[in-house]
């Protein structure tokens, strides 16, 4: 992986989504969107539009992971309508849960048998894919007609999908990671607020288990949620420059920053917050013993609230949703508001159409866009969408996302594949009580230093 890419590319993030908090001042504004009124958007009505001449069959192959409604009633919806107006078009979807797709997307990456449009979180991932040669470059798509498809996103929303000035990708949503919390179980605990401060979290926390609930729902089957923890934890405490170092070379994974939140991760773990099962539980799984009501807690991202409905019993999910900000670290160097997330969008595989092509600009119209902002499926990204934000919970990731004035990208997405899962599968040995801090770090900056 090129790093100097990935650190310009964060850098980008960083300054568009601090000029988006400047341009947000209201919650119902979902950054990184502006609030400028929108251009002309292709594909901006609710139809797709209609094809009078006849066209050669193509075939659009799209894998995607929305396996819950709304979101997988509305691309399908989506897809029919475009199919139903452009009747030479057939779009055969895959829906896979998100470590299947992982694993299955690595396979066929592996036989160079790419899917024309795909799921992807951007970042160093992407970046592997480019080098290998198996995504398409859309910059001459997004800039056709004056960039009538590329001004249609907001600021910096496009920086994730593209790398020394091609595109290879486009977002459909962008948020950040908080804590989600049930309003009814921290009255049961006697909690009045939500803490701002690790200490006061670690006291919420005992508060919960006297209360004989459990505090956390977290599945750590699949890693990547654990170490969202780990890295609010060094962002809080190491602030930018902790990263920033270790991504340019001056720094390393041992680093006191990395240490020290391994260290308060562990004092967390000892408390046993989390379900019964933890170590094993997927995300959906996760999800459902927080939407069930069986934690108060869980850390996760803009899609938690329509995914913990869509995993409990009774398909509603927490009735009294609230969420807050990972809390400060007293002493650490990282504001309260800096954030950490990213968002979900779609690669262009390497021998995708102009249909398939054309097929994502009609997903990422504003009527589309307007579609999973209403019913909470995403924050959207691209201008005049913003308005159809209306769910409550939804308005303060957006808020949120719009006043940090530090916005780093997933640790696991920016690393890249192979780096990122190694980092992910050291964190989980924090959890699993089976190294210490120091053993932990130590591995991170050994796999760092193996990829150079």
């Amino acid at each position: 992986m090129n790093r100097k890419i990935t650190i310009l590319m964060s850098l980008v993030l960083v300054l568009s989504f601090a000029l988006a908090a400047c341009a947000t001042p209201v919650a119902t504004t979902a950054a990184p969107a502006a609030t400028t009124a929108a251009p002309a958007m292709p594909a901006a009505t609710t139809a797709a539009p209609v094809v009078t001449e006849a066209a050669k069959p193509v075939t659009i192959t799209w894998w995607h992971i929305s396996t819950k409604d709304p979101a997988l009633s509305d691309w399908q919806k989506m897809a029919d309508d475009y199919m139903a107006a452009h009747p030479n078009v057939k779009i055969e979807i895959t829906v896979l849960e998100n470590e299947a797709f992982k694993t299955k997307l690595t396979t066929v990456m592996q036989s160079g048998d790419v899917p024309d449009i795909f799921q992807s979180w951007g970042g160093g991932t992407l970046k592997e894919q480019v080098d290998a040669g198996l995504v398409k470059d859309i910059t001459s798509d997004l800039d056709a007609n004056n960039g009538e498809w590329r001004n249609s996103f907001g600021a910096g929303a496009l920086g994730v999908y593209g790398f020394d000035g091609k595109n290879y990708g486009v977002p459909w949503d962008m948020g950040m990671v908080s804590f989600w919390y049930n309003k009814d179980l921290f009255a049961k605990a006697g909690i009045e607020t939500t803490p701002t401060t690790w200490s006061e979290f670690l006291t919420d926390v005992q508060k919960l288990k006297a209360a004989g609930i459990t505090p956390i729902s977290i599945g750590e089957g699949d890693k990547w949620p654990g170490m969202h923890m780990w890295a609010y934890l060094v962002t809080r405490i190491g602030g930018e420059p902790a990263f920033n170092a270790v991504a340019n070379g001056t720094g390393k994974w041992t680093d006191p920053a990395f240490i020290q939140a391994s260290d308060e991760l562990v004092k967390l773990i000892k408390m046993e917050p989390f379900q019964d099962g933890f170590l094993g539980a997927t995300h959906d799984e996760m999800q459902a013993t927080f939407g069930n009501g069986e934690a108060a807690m869980e850390l996760g991202g803009q899609w938690s609230p329509g995914v913990e409905a869509a995993n409990s019993a009774d398909g509603k999910g927490v009735k009294n949703l609230g969420m807050f900000n990972f809390p400060a670290v007293e002493g650490g160097a990282g504001a309260a508001t800096d954030a950490m997330g990213g968002g979900n969008g779609f690669a262009i595989g390497k021998n995708a159409s102009p249909e398939a092509i054309d097929f994502v600009k009609y997903l990422t119209s504003v009527a589309n866009q307007s579609v999973v902002a209403s019913d909470g499926t995403a924050i959207p990204v691209v201008k005049g969408a913003e308005t159809a934000l209306t769910d409550p919970n939804m308005q303060l990731v957006a808020k949120s996302f719009g006043e940090a004035k530090y916005f780093q990208l997933y640790f696991d997405t920016y690393l890249g594949s192979d780096l990122g899962n190694a980092l992910n599968d050291s964190i989980q040995k924090l959890y699993a009580g089976t190294e210490t801090s120091q053993q932990v770090c130590a591995e991170i900056e050994a796999a760092w230093e193996a990829s150079k």
